[in-house]
């Protein structure tokens, strides 16, 4: 982020300081001085922290085609405009572009709206700055989207609530959740806390940019698009009505997002929460409950932010069937990709996909998913070298130079099975144990599970 305005001139971008602390933002909904939130949002220092931010996200262009690395020289431009435009509430964003992505599972897609980087940015320094003010009052049930909260801690608080016998769960799923927020009723609860005029036009101005498709804009009625750096505090702030509900109800629960399971002693009291919640979310709320995939049912059949439970008097985590198989169809891709490859290298690009997967499931307590993914990935990368060799003789010859014997090697060599067959047979196991690949940098999953429960 410059330190200065456009062209030299020396102008400071620090605003006039006027953002809001946390231990003001704790005094209630009132929240004296926040008529001059807009301020704080421009500040310099806040700025330079949301241009760093923006910039490590790296992430696509939007409709104007610009990219992160064309964002400090068009600053250091037009900086001067922006921030004036701001500061007088005539700041107009441009429409976002619309993309889609595949749903876990690849059931559907997901439409995301991606803004240009400049209200990237923009949207980036307006959170830091609401975030503090919003986030002390939120529930301590609720885990998406807030600083030093992850899903590991919904997971386990979920099992805690089981373990204590609430053992039946209220898995409410909203149905396009982030398609269907009412900007009403959204902004309303944002003017709760924010008093500045400036950033609630903003905010609701954001919300009916224009949606590029095909070409086509559009201008939406309702919705918070999904990424924009904005919209994860948004739809935690509308959704914290139904915290609160919850909270004064009594019950327990957690919320993930728009992932919210409420935990209860019987199927009687789950069906009559499921009937009562819904209705407040549709009349106070006007959000619309998924019936065909909300459910009242015992935990274990149930999957929570990728993980399930057994169905043990104190329940372990395990990682859900349905994310193993996820994970599977994403290696599949890679390991078609990774033919023909040098096994070491390939390897090492595959490095961070495991440790990224492991980090986010290694609190599972039901170790065996990982020690058969383990084996599950050696014999796929024991398949490509199988299908490497090709022919018998050189097949023989490498499960020869791999410590075999001649006529072992020669027999596994001619055998006449396939790639696949081969590669989960003795002689393959034998050749390429967990050891070589432990030698050439395998991540393995269950070692790496193993060491985060031996940490202290």
């Amino acid at each position: 982020m410059p330190d200065t305005a456009p062209g030299g001139s020396g102008r400071n971008l620090r605003g006039s300081g006027g953002g809001v602390s946390r231990a003001t933002a704790r005094r209630g909904n009132t929240c004296p001085g926040t008529e001059n939130v807009m301020e704080g949002v421009v500040e310099r220092e806040n700025m330079k922290r949301a241009y760093r931010r923006v910039v490590g996200n790296r992430g696509s262009a939007g409709v104007d085609g610009m990219g992160v690395e064309e964002l400090k020289p068009y600053l250091q431009e037009h900086w001067g405009r922006i921030r004036g435009e701001l500061l007088e509430g005539r700041y107009q964003p441009q429409a976002v572009l619309r993309v889609e992505i595949p749903k876990p599972g690849g059931k559907g897609m997901r439409k995301l709206g991606i803004p240009t980087v400049v209200d990237r940015l923009i949207q980036q320094a307006m959170h830091q700055v609401l975030s503090p003010l919003f986030d002390p009052d939120f529930s301590e049930t609720s885990y998406g989207f807030r600083p030093g909260r992850r899903a590991q801690q919904a997971i386990a608080k979920a099992r805690e609530y089981v373990a204590e016998g609430k053992r039946w769960v209220v898995d409410i799923d909203l149905e396009k959740f982030f398609d269907r927020v009412n900007h009403d009723v959204l902004m309303s609860r944002v003017a709760r806390k924010v008093k500045d005029k400036r950033v609630l036009r903003l905010i609701r101005r954001y919300l009916q940019a224009g949606i590029m498709e095909g070409g086509v804009v559009s201008q939406p009625e309702r919705g918070t698009p999904q990424g924009g750096p904005l919209s994860p505090l948004l739809s935690n702030i509308i959704l914290d009505d139904l915290d609160k509900e919850l909270d004064r109800r009594g019950h327990r629960y957690c919320r993930y997002a728009d992932d919210c399971n409420i935990y209860v002693g019987s199927k009687r009291a789950g069906e009559r929460v499921m009937k009562s919640i819904s209705g407040f979310l549709e009349r106070r709320l006007r959000l619309q409950v998924n019936r065909e995939k909300s459910a009242v049912d015992r935990p274990w059949k149930r999957v929570f932010l990728g993980f399930s439970m057994t169905w043990d008097k104190v329940p372990r985590l395990r990682v859900a069937p349905s994310s193993v198989l996820r994970f599977k169809s994403h290696l599949k891709r890679a390991f078609r990709q990774g033919r023909g490859r040098n096994l070491s290298r390939f390897v090492e690009e595959l490095k961070p996909v495991l440790r990224g997967w492991i980090n986010y499931f290694q609190v599972s307590e039901v170790k065996n998913t990982f020690e058969e993914l383990d084996g599950w990935i050696r014999r796929r990368l024991r398949c490509i070298l199988w299908r490497q060799w090709k022919r018998s003789f050189a097949r023989a010859k490498n499960l020869m130079k791999r410590g075999l014997g001649e006529e072992q090697a020669w027999t596994s060599a001619i055998n006449g099975h396939g790639p696949w067959w081969n590669s989960g047979a003795a002689h393959m196991n034998l050749a390429f144990p967990k050891s070589f690949f432990d030698q050439i940098g395998l991540v393995s999953l269950l070692d790496q599970v193993l060491m985060f429960q031996r940490k202290p």
